[in-house]
């Protein structure tokens, strides 16, 4: 059993928790890095998708239901949980673990019932990502095995894997996650042989895939840039495409669609201020949701304790020379796994390797403070 706050994965003999009004989950995804950069994808190919009969309903301990109680979730999970992710409305929870299941978990209030055992992986599974409703209940999985699967749920309760990208990397897949939905029914992948892969649905029910060569020593994450709107000309037009990644290079990278062409193209990433930079492995990487016109905004978190908001254009960017001005949130004491923002896009929350889920901040000055931290009640009953 594991610690789950915020949807952030915490492996330390606990039960899971998380805060049930979150829409997304805050994640401190603790990979065995060694293992994935060292151990070569030497398992079989992944087996026919199965569909666990669910338990019967578990619900959290009494609370009274018009609070947004934390919830406390006994996965039954055989290994350490790497990721867990809920869905755009928050009633649908998917966890992924190294006994290569992904665990499925309906919301309501402050009760969760299990959906289902997904076991279709030959390897860890690292990171889970839900599509858009849109595109009907689709969630993603990346793997160990140097695959993802694509997981539909139709009826409720009845799982099936409708694609299957078998080799689709050359090595372990860390990141997964789908694009915003104006785009189309797309995701990204990026894996330790250094590559990112761009996954796109047709209209007539197929898939393609474009690589991206990113960095030779591996990419850890990948974060698709919100949709946004420019006008030009006196004409609105959609702004292209971007991907962020996170590297074991130590270094942050961006790529952009050319909306003319259609091919991936990497931007120039520049800092303002070259002596602000990770010192170690980019471990995760996040867009921030578009609040201000013009302005984009990525926070990065590494293995050296540091996490940085990266911000370009806007009304504190440097629009003119293109530049990202970086800005040290804060210098954790261990290493830090995941960040992700919440759906407004003012507040950051950190998973960091002191057990921690803490969640932050901008003052109008542009000084980042933390506003909250996420207590370990599991872990504190231990």
């Amino acid at each position: 059993m594991y610690q789950q706050q915020y949807g952030g994965q915490q492996a330390y003999g606990g039960q899971q928790q998380y805060a049930a009004p979150q829409q997304q989950a805050y994640g401190g995804a603790q990979y065995q890095h060694q293992q994935q950069q060292q151990q070569q994808a030497s398992y079989h190919q992944p087996q026919t998708q199965t569909t666990a009969q669910p338990a019967p309903a578990a619900t959290a301990p009494a609370a009274d239901e018009s609070k947004p109680a934390p919830i406390q979730i006994d996965t039954q999970h055989d290994d350490m949980v790497h990721d867990a992710q809920l869905d755009f409305y928050g009633t649908k929870l998917a966890t992924g673990s190294s006994d290569r299941t992904i665990k499925v978990y309906d919301i309501s209030g402050n009760s969760y019932t299990p959906n289902a055992t997904l076991s279709v992986h030959s390897g860890p599974v690292y990171q889970l990502a839900w599509s858009h409703p849109k595109y009907g209940t689709l969630l993603a999985s990346a793997s160990f095995d140097g695959s993802v699967q694509i997981h539909r749920e139709s009826p409720p309760g009845q799982w099936k894997c409708i694609k299957s990208f078998v080799d689709l990397h050359e090595s372990s897949v860390n990141g997964v996650e789908f694009a915003p939905q104006e785009y189309g029914l797309v995701a990204a992948s990026g894996s330790s042989d250094g590559r990112v892969a761009i996954l796109s649905h047709g209209d007539d029910d197929s898939w393609t895939v474009e690589y991206l060569k990113d960095t030779p020593l591996g990419v850890n994450a990948v974060s698709w840039a919100p949709y946004g709107v420019a006008t030009r000309d006196g004409t609105e037009e959609a702004t292209p495409a971007r991907i962020a990644t996170g590297g074991s290079d130590n270094g942050v990278r961006i790529w952009r669609r050319d909306p003319a062409t259609g091919a991936w193209e990497q931007e120039p990433f520049e800092s303002s201020d070259p002596s602000i930079s990770h010192g170690d492995w980019v471990r995760d990487v996040a867009f921030a949701p578009r609040v201000i016109p013009g302005r984009s905004v990525v926070a990065s978190c590494s293995e050296d304790g540091t996490v940085i908001i990266w911000s370009q254009g806007g009304d504190n960017g440097d629009s003119d020379d293109g530049k990202w001005t970086p800005t040290v949130l804060n210098k954790f004491e261990g290493a830090v796994w995941r960040v992700s923002w919440s759906i407004t896009g003012n507040i950051l929350a950190v998973s960091s390797g002191d057990s921690n889920v803490t969640l932050w901040k901008e003052a109008l000055d542009g000084t980042w403070s933390e506003v909250s931290k996420v207590e370990d009640t599991a872990r504190d009953k231990q």
